[in-house]
Parts: C-alpha cells; structure tokens; sequence
C-alpha cells in the first residue's frame, strides 16, 4: 500500500514534533498533546483518508500485512474520529501525563506511553482476528499511562477528569480514580456494550501500564521514602514558598542555565517563579554523567545514583 502524501506528512508532523521536543528536552506529553492535536487539523479536511492509512485493522495480524501493521501500530495512536474524540483523550493525557512525567521522567515516560499504546492495540486485535474494524485513538496509550501511575504512585492526589454523568474534574488519588476507569470499561466489556469504542482495548492498556511500570519504575513512593529515611511520607506537595538555590547551583552548567536560575530567584510572583523552575529542571542533567534528571517533590536525582539534592 502505497501511502499518500497527507498521510506521509502526518507522520512526519508525529515524529517531527517528538524528536524536537525529546532533543530539546521539552515534557513529552507537550509534545505528544501537539502531534495529535496537528494530526487532527490534518484530519478536518482528510478524515476518511488518514482515517483509512493510518489507522489500525486486526487483519493486519498477518504475513501479506506486514508494511501496513509495522507503521499503523504507531500511527493509529495520533488519529481520532471526531473533536470528542480528541478533547476527552486530550484531557485526561493532559492532566494524568503531565503529572506522572514530571515523577519519572521523559524517557520512561515515552517508552511506556508507546508501549502501552501498541499492547492495547494489539489486546483489541487477538479479540478480533481478521477484522477489518479500524481502530484509532490514542486511549489505549493513555489507559497505560493511568495504569502505571496507579501501579507507582497509588497514594498520590491529583486533578482528574471522571465520567460520572457528567465530565467532572475531581481531586482524587491515582489509585481510585484508576480503579473507577477499571470498573467502568470491565463493566462495559462484560455487558458486551457496541458504542463504536475498544474497551478491551483500554484494558490491555491498563493492564500494560501496570506491568511495565512494575519493571521501569517500580514503587516510587515507597522507594523515595527508604532512601530519605523519613519516618513519615506525605503524599502531598510542599506547601512553602522557601526555595533553597544553592542546592541548584551545581546543576547550572551553562551560562544560560546561570541566567535562568537568577531570574528564578528574583522572581517575587511565585506562579511565574514555578513556571521557570520547571523549565529549569527539564533542561539541567547530572553534573557526573550529563544524563537527564528526575525532578519530583523539590527532590532531584539521578537514575544512576550520582547525583541527588532537595531544594
């Protein structure tokens, strides 16, 4: 199958804007939020054509499919069929993504992101071998997503989208609102619902999440709290305005770092002095191995264990 040029372009519009954004060192679900919102303006004038070569069919699962299953596995994720399709994605990746990327990073992060999203997909299409149903969307990634911040951070609180009648944005532990998504799509898997959504999908994404972040992760939140010895661990974000910068100073390696960190400290209005200190964090490496940092709770580490400070 010979692609044609939206559809190419789609896909350089994907991996563009995630090589930008990994290379420099910008959130990925930023960047994962543009692709498929760039996608999705493509798709206002060539929704049945992208719809048709990139998204993804079960009979695809075999030998005379090969090119097309190699690609639409990863292109699938970044095309929806309609702007509820999009905005309710969008949303919940937003929320849950942003917040668990800042806990383990940007690598982990993608790579289970990816992951997740292709084992939903691939969960769907055992369920039905041969099919020509086309599956699109990126709900499965994001059904990995919530699942692994469930599997490493159960106890944190978080803002939340819920379908609960109505879309409501509720203030809840990851652990909870994860186990309502679990019950809601179980329930409509069970019941054999035919509302033109993989639910099963979602499953295999949850389930994907879990297990990859059992072995990428791990239980962050008990980890953090053997290696800083607290006797008690709050869930909670620190409250205090006081931020210790000469604890930062190390990680300013560059003269535009050295710029940043100094606007930061004489930044008096604290919404915008955090916005800097997150851009600051994204773009610092560990001053032993100049590899990328983990920033969560005022405490930044390395993976490697050559570097950690609270600040």
């Amino acid at each position: 199958m010979i692609l044609s040029f939206i559809s190419l372009l789609a896909i350089a519009l994907i991996l563009g804007t995630l090589i930008v954004a990994y290379v420099r060192k910008v959130m990925m679900t930023y960047a994962l939020l543009i692709a498929n919102l760039l996608v999705f303006a493509l798709s206002l004038l060539f929704q049945d054509l992208l719809i048709s070569e990139l998204g993804f069919r079960p009979a695809y699962l075999s030998v005379q499919y090969i090119p097309q299953l190699l690609y639409t596995l990863f292109t699938s994720m970044f095309v929806h069929s309609g702007l509820l399709h999009i905005l309710g994605n969008m949303l919940v990746l937003f929320f849950m993504g942003i917040a668990f990327e800042q806990r383990i990073g940007r690598k982990k992060f993608i790579l289970i992101y990816l992951l997740t999203g292709v084992i939903a997909t691939l969960t769907f299409s055992f369920v039905h071998l041969g099919s020509d149903i086309l599956l699109v969307g990126a709900s499965g990634a994001i059904f990995g997503i919530l699942g692994a911040f469930a599997y490493s951070y159960p106890r944190d609180e978080i803002v939340m989208p819920i379908p609960v009648f109505i879309l409501m944005m509720v203030r809840i532990k990851v652990i909870i609102g994860v186990l309502i998504f679990a019950a809601m799509e179980s329930l409509f898997v069970l019941v054999g619902t035919e509302d033109g959504t993989a639910h099963i999908a979602h499953i295999g994404g949850l389930v994907a999440g879990v297990l990859l972040a059992a072995y990428f992760v791990g239980k962050q939140g008990d980890r953090l709290k053997k290696n800083e010895g607290l006797a008690q661990y709050d869930t909670k974000i620190p409250t205090t305005d006081t931020i210790n910068f000469s604890s930062l100073k190390p990680l300013a390696q560059t003269t535009d770092l050295q710029k940043m960190l100094q606007r930061i400290e004489h930044e008096n209005v604290r919404q915008v002095r955090d916005v800097w200190l997150e851009h600051f964090l994204e773009k610092v490496t560990c001053p032993v191995c100049s590899k990328p940092l983990n920033h969560f709770r005022r405490t930044v580490w390395c993976d490697q264990e050559h570097f950690r400070t609270t600040y």
